[in-house]
């Protein structure tokens, strides 16, 4: 959905005030981009516009429309795969951005499937280490954005979450928001109405919380890159060697 008012005095005020950040949004949908649009990348849209408008330097891809293996190394294809565009495509990006953003759908109450592949390929570099001797997802901050048409944002950003802190970024207050329809088939976000609306479109409740949440993972990104880091004291791998 465009921005508001409230959103683009937002951006308008905070012009490039985040310069020098950079976030990267996975989108997890099943869909590739060939088959039509993703609604879970019609509500990250505005959260890459508010992000992009405070002077972010943006990344998005769409998993669907990739070839990642699984597994928990980061080149699976040492492993046997015959392809793995995880090393060469997310990798790099994952690695340069300081906000990452989960989108995903909701499939019988939980996240996608491609969503537990980018974690477990996450979870692949937990034997890496930053510059201080810390996890190497250290000094990043993550978040998630939900879409369906069934109950669950709540479940899913928890899982989502939860995977990202434990291997290692920094989740702020408010990281996740979503939109859902009501329950049972129906229209998803983003979808024409009879009205002549878009589905979702006129949830403040989406719009107050994605705001929040892009504002809050820029926020926390700029003070732990000013700060550099968390501060490596009781928490360097090197000390339990």
């Amino acid at each position: 959905m465009p921005l508001n008012e409230t959103q683009q005095k937002l951006v308008g005020d905070n012009a490039g005030r985040f310069s020098g950040l950079r976030a990267l949004f996975v989108n997890t949908t099943l869909t590739p981009t060939k088959r039509g649009r993703s609604h879970t990348e019609n509500l990250m849209d505005d959260s890459i516009a508010i992000m992009r408008g405070c002077g972010v330097e943006v990344d998005y891809l769409r998993a669907a429309d990739h070839r990642i293996a699984f597994g928990v190394q980061p080149d699976m294809r040492e492993e046997g795969a015959e392809v793995d565009d995880w090393p060469e495509i997310y990798w790099p990006k994952v690695k340069a951005a300081d906000i990452l953003v989960i989108g995903t759908p909701i499939w019988l109450g939980e996240e996608s499937s491609i969503c537990r592949v980018i974690i477990e390929r996450l979870y692949a570099h937990s034997a890496q280490r930053n510059d201080k001797g810390q996890y190497v997802f250290y000094g990043k901050a993550g978040g998630a954005i939900i879409t369906g048409n069934e109950d669950g944002i709540k479940h899913v950003s928890m899982s989502v979450l939860f995977a990202l802190q434990h291997v290692g970024y920094t989740i702020p207050p408010q990281a996740d928001c979503g939109w859902i329809g009501e329950v049972g088939p129906g229209p998803s976000y983003g979808d024409d109405m009879e009205n002549g609306a878009r589905a979702g479109h006129d949830s403040m409740f989406t719009r107050r919380n994605l705001t929040f949440m892009s504002f809050n993972l820029m926020h926390m990104a700029k003070m732990l890159k000013d700060n550099e880091g968390l501060p490596a004291v009781g928490n360097t791998v090197t000390e339990w060697s």
